[in-house]
């Protein structure tokens, strides 16, 4: 008799929730580069105007259509409405937040959601922090670039 063991794995969803046109843009780029890794991904726009309240339902709403299972809410503030509706809908088991969400972080976790919700976070923080950094160095502003010297004889690091 051969017993084969099968492990259940429940993937994570998704959910953006940002400022207008923030969490449905994300949505479009990350369709655009892993169309194969967006099924359990939403989003959410919120308006200008609108109240926590009325928010804090949309999430709701969005949570509901989702799988069930675990759900990790990215956030564009902490501390705006967006982040604030998510933290109210959000029950600290089974669905985690995390703001300040970018291009870096939301790629960071796309095509891992089967991973556990725990170690998504820490995935989505590190593709935040490993994805902002300074590419370029400043150009000297109204600054006169010295004059070439081509004089043969004079050697300056004597």
């Amino acid at each position: 008799m051969r017993i084969i063991k099968l492990e259940i794995t429940t993937m994570v969803s998704l959910l953006l929730v940002a400022h207008t046109p923030l969490a449905s843009s994300l949505k479009a780029v990350a369709q655009h580069v892993y169309p194969d890794c967006t099924r359990l991904l939403e989003a959410v726009d919120v308006g200008a105007g609108a109240s926590l309240a009325e928010t804090e339902q949309q999430v709701r709403q969005a949570l509901a259509s989702l799988p069930e299972g675990d759900v990790l809410i990215l956030a564009d503030v902490f501390g705006a409405t967006p982040c604030s509706a998510a933290l109210a809908a959000a029950d600290g088991a089974r669905t985690r937040v995390v703001a300040g969400v970018s291009v870096p972080m939301l790629w960071r976790t796309l095509c891992y959601c089967d991973m556990p919700l725990d170690d998504l976070v820490t995935r989505a923080v590190a593709g935040a922090a490993q994805g902002a950094m300074h590419v370029a160095v400043p150009r000297r502003q109204n600054q006169p670039t010295p004059p070439a010297n081509h004089d043969p004889d004079q050697h300056h690091d004597q």
